[in-house]
């Protein structure tokens, strides 16, 4: 079989997905906690990948995306590295033709993105509050003594959810204890929150945007019922969580590969699976050439310089193409 590697390279999880010529998911997707770690969490991902194949299966092209894109692709050797945008939007027009908005929530970060006959024409991500993340929730379900997979159906039993200030997770918190303190029912409580959340979501994130159906909610965040409803009451209109909705940016970023591959018949740059076998050495300086200091970064293996990003005007890049030319 020809396949397709779509990796996602986060702060909290690192996903892989293979997918076959025609864009469907081979094998179940890989997710795996990056722990700070990603050279090791896409080492060990690829590691775990080389064991399920068969002996006739090959690696046709490689995508990556995530936070760390540019990390994972000089690894793997990528055909392809796109943002998350690009690659979540991808995804959810694969999975809902005719989606024109995606509600994305992760463990750190949040995004949205607008579509119009399939294009991206407006989206924005969260900058520095992690209200309404997937982190900010496991918190708040350890603070109340619940298992995250149990947080969603629990505020699903609730009659009337308290309002709790969610536009900042210290107020969101202090309010929480307070209503508990107060005597307001556990699921009241839950329901409240998953609801505060979204309003923090909607009127931060997506503030000023036009929020049409079809809606698509991916991300981890997604596998929670009580955040589904939340979102559905404030919307007023069906939220459609996709099969595989979260690893939807590896599968996006499997199939931009599939599409790049066979539209310029290239052939793949992978390195192959003896990657998981080798050491590399990332560390980063700031660069004092001008005013804007920018933090180079800069990936080794074997003390043999692999690449470097970050600069804004080229001047790092350029030297290491130089020297690989």
């Amino acid at each position: 079989m020809d396949l397709f590697l779509g990796i996602d390279v986060g702060s909290v999880s690192t996903n892989l997905v293979l997918i076959d010529p025609e864009g469907e998911m081979y094998l179940s997707p890989l997710y795996l906690r990056t722990q700070g770690q990603p050279i090791n969490a896409v080492q060990q991902g690829l590691s775990l990948l080389s064991e399920r194949l068969a002996d006739n299966d090959r690696i046709c092209g490689v995508g990556t995306t995530g936070s760390a894109r540019s990390l994972a692709g000089v690894l793997v050797g990528a055909d392809l590295v796109k943002n998350e945008i690009t690659s979540h939007a991808a995804a959810a027009l694969r999975s809902v033709p005719g989606v024109q908005t995606v509600l994305e929530i992760g463990g750190q970060d949040s995004k949205i993105i607008i579509l119009k006959d399939g294009i991206v024409v407006d989206f924005a991500m969260n900058t520095v509050c992690a209200a309404g993340t997937g982190s900010f929730l496991d918190q708040q379900a350890s603070r109340l003594n619940l298992s995250i997979e149990d947080f969603g159906d629990i505020a699903l039993r609730a009659t009337n959810p308290v309002r709790i200030a969610g536009r900042c997770t210290v107020f969101a918190e202090s309010d929480m204890i307070h209503k508990q303190q107060m005597g307001h029912s556990l699921p009241d409580i839950v329901a409240g929150l998953c609801e505060a959340l979204v309003r923090n979501y909607l009127n931060n994130i997506g503030k000023g945007k036009e929020i049409d159906p079809p809606v698509v909610f991916q991300g981890g965040v997604a596998a929670n019922a009580g955040m589904r409803e939340a979102f559905k009451k404030a919307l007023q209109t069906e939220i459609i969580v996709p099969q595989h909705f979260d690893v939807m940016g590896a599968y996006g970023v499997a199939l931009l590969a599939r599409d790049h591959i066979l539209e310029h018949g290239e052939k793949t740059q992978f390195r192959g699976f003896g990657v998981t076998n080798q050491q590399f050495q990332n560390s980063s300086f700031i660069c004092q050439g001008c005013p804007n200091a920018c933090e180079v970064i800069e990936i080794k293996q074997d003390e043999s310089l692999l690449a470097r990003w970050g600069d804004r005007c080229g001047r790092w890049t350029a030297s290491k193409a130089e020297t690989s030319a």
